[in-house]
């Protein structure tokens, strides 16, 4: 199991919405974890369990204080809240000047959320949502210990120019410069297009080449669908069956094929550092729901 994170280079494409709704068909046990230094959204979307708001003052604002005296992974369930429907959310901070409270700990947590995989109590995924990245942003301190990092990105061509070279920077930060096909670096770094489902498959492989021809070091993995309406029945906006809508089946699709990619190396490094855990089943439906009824 492992840390994916997910991040823009510019504007709003859809990095929240991307990260519940990949959550939210992930196949194994996960923690969505708002790690925006800008500040979260879910307490403003979403409701809680017992049906009342999401307590902002618990989350990433909490665990600060645990975090500067050490941070041991099962500690993260501590400050999590379950969204109605059962996904379990590290709520983000709720405005940027309490990213101040954060300085020096990004690589602590980024540390915990990896290592969460490899709790013998609680394991889980980590999908984390590190909102734009462009400057300084201190998020970019989690990608080391991420085993993804997806870089999601609308396709006008002014933003794909802008992923492409967003890529390749974060090639030249983490991996010490571009490489060639044969040779993709760690943590792998992913592009997820968000994408009419018309034109999705040809917009990917023509992206791809840009990417590999750009030597960025970076890969389309998958395309998620451009669907307001089912962005809206995420957000708890808007009432409908959330499971039938484009954005949860291309995000089902994007989480099994990853699944199917790399999960078998993430169970194995797993399972390497402890003891073999029962198989949790996949629990996207009751959470899909809920996040269908939240709020509305």
């Amino acid at each position: 199991m492992a840390l994916i994170a997910l991040a823009a280079d510019k504007g709003s494409p859809g990095v929240t919405t991307a990260a519940v709704a990949l959550a939210a068909v992930w196949p194994r046990r996960v923690l969505l974890a708002e790690a925006d230094p800008a500040g979260g959204d879910l307490v403003y979307r979403s409701a809680a369990a017992h049906g009342g708001p999401l307590n902002p003052n618990t989350g990433m604002l909490s665990i600060a204080a645990t975090a500067r005296r050490g941070l041991v992974p099962d500690q993260l369930w501590d400050h999590v809240q379950p969204l109605s429907g059962g996904l379990e959310v590290l709520v983000g901070l709720g405005i940027a000047e309490q990213a101040a409270g954060l300085a020096g700990l990004w690589p602590t947590l980024g540390h915990a959320f990896s290592s969460l995989a490899d709790s013998p109590q609680a394991a889980a995924d980590v999908i984390a949502d590190c909102g734009r990245i462009s400057g300084d942003t201190p998020a970019v301190e989690l990608f080391p210990h991420a085993a993804l990092v997806l870089l999601v990105s609308r396709t006008e061509p002014e933003a794909i120019a802008r992923v492409r070279d967003r890529a390749a920077a974060l090639a030249g930060k983490l991996h010490g410069g571009p490489r060639g096909a044969a040779s993709l670096g760690t943590p792998m770094i992913g592009v997820v297009l968000i994408a009419d489902t018309g034109t999705a498959g040809k917009l990917a492989s023509q992206v791809n080449d840009m990417l590999v021809h750009a030597q960025t070091g970076a890969r389309v993995v998958g395309t998620i669908a451009d669907d307001p309406a089912g962005a809206d029945q995420l957000a708890g906006r808007k009432r409908g069956r959330l499971d039938k809508s484009l954005l949860i089946r291309s995000a089902r699709k994007v989480a099994a094929d990853l699944y199917q990619q790399y999960g078998a190396a993430w169970a194995a490094s797993a399972q390497a550092n402890q003891a073999p855990q029962a198989h949790h089943a996949p629990h996207a439906p009751g959470q899909m729901q809920g996040h269908a009824g939240a709020g509305a």
